[in-house]
């Protein structure tokens, strides 16, 4: 029950950070350039995640043998993780500015705003690489937590939820997300997909954890622990002259 859960939870708010900055990108586009062609290419980037999902997800469960499964997606899973720790990090120890929604919204719609009205194509094809670059790591996400712990459709699940709120959210406010606190949920999903991937890859080279699944909590505060005080010794570090 807890793995199942824990599945969920962690293909839920991987998924919602990148949905965050896929909607961002849709909206900006629909509000600039109308919305029959950005939700296209949003529909077609969607039709082609969920093949992929499909696909490579149904043939992950069923094909690779489960110990050289968590190995290699635990390494990847780990590698992405320290990815997004490292940058939630510097973030928090301002050496790198904040992600900012707002932002991104206005230089989305001003880089439309200069292109030619007529050409419909431009705001399909922006929507669409938006969301599928986003989804791609969506797809990574739910196919990784999902593959690795055998409960695939509770990975799925947790993904599709996330990117359902999310579009209902905008669907309701039609404005970028600026106080969804997207640098704070990078910073938890860091620490979980490490916490994961270093379980997994040791589960996979043949290790046995003493408390089995609840080390996975232990590993994720450990990480925290050791990522807060990363923080505090950049921002103690001396400036360069």
């Amino acid at each position: 029950m807890y793995t199942q859960l824990f599945t969920f939870g962690a293909a839920f708010l991987g998924s919602a950070v990148e949905s965050t900055e896929a909607l961002t990108i849709v909206l900006a586009v629909g509000l600039t350039r109308g919305w029959r062609s950005p939700l296209y290419g949003t529909v077609a980037a969607l039709v082609s995640l969920a093949v992929l999902v499909l696909l490579f997800g149904q043939l992950i469960v069923q094909r690779v043998p489960e110990s050289t499964l968590k190995l290699v997606i635990g390494t990847l899973l780990l590698l992405f993780g320290l990815r997004w720790l490292h940058k939630a990090v510097l973030r928090s120890a301002g050496v790198v500015a904040m992600h900012d929604e707002e932002r991104a919204y206005q230089q989305t719609v001003s880089e439309l705003q200069g292109a030619v009205a007529r050409q419909d194509w431009v705001g399909f094809v922006i929507a669409f690489k938006g969301v599928f670059l986003e989804g791609i790591e969506v797809v990574f996400i739910v196919v990784a937590v999902g593959g690795t712990s055998r409960y695939f459709p509770e990975a799925v699940a947790g993904g599709l939820l996330a990117m359902a709120l999310v579009a209902a959210a905008g669907v309701v406010v039609r404005k970028p997300l600026a106080r969804v606190p997207e640098n704070t949920l990078k910073y938890a999903v860091g620490i979980i997909l490490t916490a994961l991937g270093t379980f997994w890859a040791a589960e996979g080279m043949g290790a046995k954890w003493p408390l089995d699944f609840v080390s996975i909590f232990i590993l994720a505060a450990a990480y925290l622990g050791a990522s807060q005080l990363a923080v505090l010794l950049v921002r103690r570090r001396p400036a360069l002259a």
